[in-house]
């Protein structure tokens, strides 16, 4: 298996040999696992990342209301894939991905979400507004600067809802989806009901971040909080100082507290969106079908997967369909199982 330190010498096209090898290595195991056999994709069993490697260059693009950040790997007139980051994350968690798709001719694009890294509001009087359908609609902005027609979706958290709404509402611009925890589109009349005790344990930085006192406090702390979020959905992930210093210089971004505490309370229902988009989340609201071929990964060890091995959002998939669960893998599915995501991405574009 190849040493995760060698993956900083292998970003872009002259990847293929190294990385193409890695992927072999898997020998299907990934491939196999399924809802319907209950089989886990085989863990990683790279070593645990030292924060040594990042992208080489990162390039910037006027989209929409932004000049969006992002890295590209791969040859630039490969087939798309577009790889979204979460929360409390940036586009380091797909370092160790990208190399891998680019060595087998993909141009890979990881941009940062509004609010992160170099991804910047064109004009100060914007609205901080991070409610889901407008963090989608940067995307295509995105993909129209970048004149990308169609491209493979892959995502978590924050990512996933993201390309799964593009796979819902614009699914001629997805040609496939990777969704881990699955279909993530919120209803915000449904996010009022209670969860059982536990599962609301998990989301306790949503409601401190309903409060004046988590707002300042998140400010203060920014990175203190997202390590402690990061040991506690991904408890099994032996991440150092200089991986999480690495993806915490993301957060330093001056919109990065407004847009997530505005994402979070628009969530709740306690703050408003953009009226622009109250079209499009009466849509969402309705929990639209996505019919494009995905794959959808668990992580084992993720507070917020969902019991029942992908049973609790099968009947949203209606098109080709596999879902995989990831053993002794917490939230961050990327970094924690590079080579089992990346093997995802190619299946599923083989659908």
């Amino acid at each position: 298996m190849i040493d995760r330190r060698t993956f900083g010498k292998v970003i872009g096209v002259g990847a293929a040999g190294t990385a193409a090898a890695s992927l072999v290595g898997l020998s299907g195991s990934a491939a196999a696992a399924s809802s319907s056999s209950g089989a886990g994709a085989e863990k990683t069993t790279l070593p645990p990342d030292s924060g040594d490697r990042s992208f080489p260059m990162l390039r910037q693009v006027r989209a929409g209301e932004l000049m969006v950040g992002y890295a590209e790997a791969g040859p630039a007139d490969g087939p798309a894939v577009i790889l979204l980051h979460g929360w409390p994350y940036d586009i380091h968690s797909y370092v160790d991905v990208a190399p891998l798709l680019a060595a087998q001719g993909y141009r890979v694009i990881v941009p940062y979400l509004r609010g992160h890294g170099t991804t910047a509001f064109l004009s100060s009087t914007t609205f901080r507004n991070a409610q889901q359908s407008v963090i989608a609609h940067d995307i295509i902005a995105l993909m129209d600067a970048l004149r990308i027609k169609k491209a493979v979706f892959g995502g978590f958290d924050w990512g996933s809802r993201t390309a799964d709404i593009i796979a819902a509402l614009w699914p001629k611009r997805c040609t496939a989806l990777v969704s881990v925890t699955g279909y993530l589109i919120t209803n915000r009349e449904k996010n009022k009901l209670p969860l059982p005790p536990a599962a609301e344990w998990a989301w306790w930085y949503q409601y401190y971040f309903a409060t004046e006192r988590g707002a300042l406090g998140f400010e203060k702390y920014r990175h203190d909080f997202a390590k402690l979020i990061w040991h506690n959905v991904s408890p099994t992930w032996n991440f150092d100082d200089a991986t999480f210093d690495r993806t915490a210089a993301a957060f330093n971004n001056e919109d990065y507290v407004p847009i997530v505490i505005h994402n979070y309370r628009w969530r709740l229902g306690l703050t408003e969106g953009d009226p622009r988009y109250d079209g499009i989340e009466a849509r969402l609201a309705a929990a639209p079908d996505i019919a494009v071929p995905t794959i959808t990964l668990d992580g084992e060890l993720d507070p917020f997967t969902p019991a029942g091995d992908g049973a609790a959002y099968r009947g949203k998939f209606t098109g080709p369909y596999d879902h995989r669960t990831l053993k002794g893998i917490g939230h961050n599915v990327p970094q924690e199982a590079p080579e089992a995501f990346a093997r995802a991405i190619l299946d599923v574009d083989r659908f």
